[in-house]
């Protein structure tokens, strides 16, 4: 029989992926495996089926840490967006973004409620099969499954359009970087779509809009004010946000900003940008 620790080391990477998912947050989805080990290390009797009780453990953790954080969300300022997984290009370890899905999916996510968000991740992302989740969450298969069709059809009608190709959002990400960075404001507006969303999220502590920025023009404007809003000489880097080509830029040798794109028929359509420090302390810089 293998010791528990290495039991629970092998099934850690998924039950990071779990809490992250559920939470939107590095800290506390950390914080959640770190309970779940607490427990697992007490349990005295032989586990069956370890992988389904610790994700079970762990799905119970952050769904009661969800609730509470919902009312402290009532209150942040300004849009909320989840912690972003940051890594370099050419990563090629790390199970946390072995499953990732993009920012833009986990703010989908975020209005799902507790119960549709736990089964949706459990089923779509980990491949949990509805009657095993049932188990886990002390409810019927019926309606664990009634909770997994309705959190995937909002899902659905909410995601983007279609996948474009990686490579694709590659060079517009770094068209636009390129564009921003020197002003050029033509080459910015060509690679924006005319109605895209720019969604920043400073939580009160960074300059970032109190409420989404719509069209090319307010965008450009938008971003180029915090530009010049800077530290001096910020580092900029091209980086995996959540697995998909993003930008970090570093101040003073921290974080400063980390932003990532989505993309269809080939202009930029969304921007999501995090400047919150707090979310972006797991980051290092580049």
């Amino acid at each position: 029989m293998k010791p528990v620790a290495d039991v629970f080391e092998e099934h850690r990477g998924m039950l990071f992926g779990i809490a992250y998912r559920l939470l939107g947050s590095v800290a506390d989805a950390e914080d959640i495996v770190q309970d779940a080990w607490l427990r697992w290390a007490k349990v005295t009797e032989p586990v069956e089926h370890p992988k389904a009780y610790l994700a079970r453990t762990v799905t119970n953790l952050a769904i009661n840490r969800l609730r509470s954080a919902a009312v402290t969300r009532e209150s942040y300022v300004g849009p909320w967006l989840p912690d972003p997984l940051v890594t370099t290009p050419d990563a090629t370890d790390g199970v946390e973004l072995a499953e990732s899905v993009s920012l833009a999916i986990m703010v989908v996510l975020e209005s799902l409620s507790p119960l549709e968000r736990a089964v949706f991740v459990l089923h779509e992302a980990f491949g949990f099969g509805y009657t095993e989740i049932a188990g886990m969450l002390d409810r019927s298969a019926a309606s664990v499954r009634q909770l997994g069709h309705r959190a995937h059809e909002h899902v659905q009608a909410r995601r983007p359009r279609y996948e474009p190709a990686e490579q694709q959002r590659k060079e517009l990400t770094e068209r636009f970087l390129t564009a921003s960075a020197g002003g050029d404001i033509a080459e910015m507006m060509s690679v924006l779509a005319p109605d895209v969303t720019l969604v920043s999220d400073g939580g009160g502590k960074r300059r970032a809009a109190l409420r989404p920025v719509l069209g090319a023009d307010k965008v450009v404007r938008f971003i180029l004010g915090v530009w010049q809003k800077l530290p001096p000489s910020p580092v900029v880097s091209g980086v995996l946000v959540n697995g998909a080509p993003g930008i970090l830029i570093s101040a003073g040798g921290e974080p400063d900003t980390v932003a990532c794109f989505e993309v269809a028929d080939g202009r930029v359509t969304e921007i999501n940008v995090i400047r919150n420090p707090d979310k972006l302390r797991h980051i290092t810089a580049i």
